[in-house]
């Protein structure tokens, strides 16, 4: 079943959504696999640095909390020196990105076996957008998550001494978050055998079209046409980036007519990890079933305290 951009939207469109000293490496903040997660993201209201770094910590406190930031915290207000790579998350080709739900200077994100609650109030940190999510062994379409993660990620997603970065950012991440609304109508209309062409994978066993196992390798040389696994399927088109990145992909339901996935990702760089994937997305089998509308970029920040690396 054929679906363009105007089906997809004309399908969702009544459901709701609104318009849009260095530390050593081995300070590493935690990167969290537990199946429950909130995410909140906040404007900083604080004065100066005192009153940023009581904020910081403050959140970092909290249970089960990771503690990223973004590019507007870097303008004149505090001083800060900017991870290199960090710029607010351009709206790419397929996004409807609703303000309301785009950036943040600070990211919480809250991780747990149980579901998440809010964050109690902080002083200085103004809440800018929520979502609450959970993770499963598959996702909504219906397929495995987390395949192809790196068996060791950490060396692929943390920032080390060596890179051309500010000193501060040694042991911390790039951190993309993409909040993406699903055509869940649409895409139960297709076939398995339909579905299995769009991600390049079968969907009872999470292996790549032609191959056995999850974690078989695809075999494109043996598929110069894309006979098999098609050149706009997903993992074909994903398959291209220069650098290995650590995905965890949870579940949100914010109404029964509004559910989607919650797409975070980190890497060591971000041009080389998310930014090249995204690119080489463009146009894939993918894009009529989905519409990314929120989220940003984030820096996560190192293990150890902000006012002897971040402030100081």
């Amino acid at each position: 079943m054929t679906v363009d951009r105007r089906s997809f939207l004309a399908a969702v469109g009544t459901l709701g959504v609104a318009s849009c000293a260095a530390p050593e490496v081995a300070a590493h903040p935690p990167v969290s696999s537990a199946p429950h997660t909130a995410l909140h993201a906040f404007d900083v209201t604080a004065r100066d640095r005192a009153g940023l770094a009581t904020a910081l910590e403050a959140a970092r406190s909290l249970p089960g909390a990771a503690v990223s930031v973004g590019a507007s915290l870097f303008d004149a207000r505090f001083g800060l020196t900017r991870p290199r790579l960090l710029t607010p998350m351009p709206a790419f080709r397929n996004d409807v990105l609703d303000p309301a739900w785009c950036h943040g200077d600070v990211l919480v994100q809250l991780t747990a076996d149980h579901p998440v609650g809010t964050v109690p109030d902080i002083p200085d940190l103004t809440p800018r957008w929520q979502m609450t999510a959970a993770r499963h062994d598959r996702n909504l379409f219906g397929f495995k998550e987390g395949t192809a993660n790196p068996a060791d990620p950490d060396p692929h997603i943390r920032i080390h001494p060596e890179d051309p970065e500010p000193p501060w950012t040694v042991g911390g991440s790039y951190q993309v978050v993409r909040l993406i609304r699903l055509a869940m109508p649409i895409w139960n209309a297709d076939s398995v055998p339909a579905q299995e062409r769009v991600f390049g994978r079968h969907k009872a066993t999470g292996a790549p079209l032609g191959q056995q196992g999850e974690h078989d390798l695809p075999n494109y040389p043996a598929d110069p046409h894309g006979s098999t696994i098609p050149f706009d399927s997903h993992i074909r088109r994903a398959n291209q980036a220069a650098t290995p990145i650590l995905r965890r992909g949870y579940t949100y339901r914010l109404t029964p007519d509004n559910e989607g996935h919650v797409f975070i990702c980190y890497q060591r760089d971000l041009v080389k990890g998310f930014a090249t994937i995204q690119s080489r997305l463009a146009g894939e089998a993918l894009e009529r079933y989905t519409l990314p509308f929120g989220g940003g970029y984030f820096f996560l920040l190192p293990a150890s305290d902000p006012r002897q690396t971040l402030l100081a």
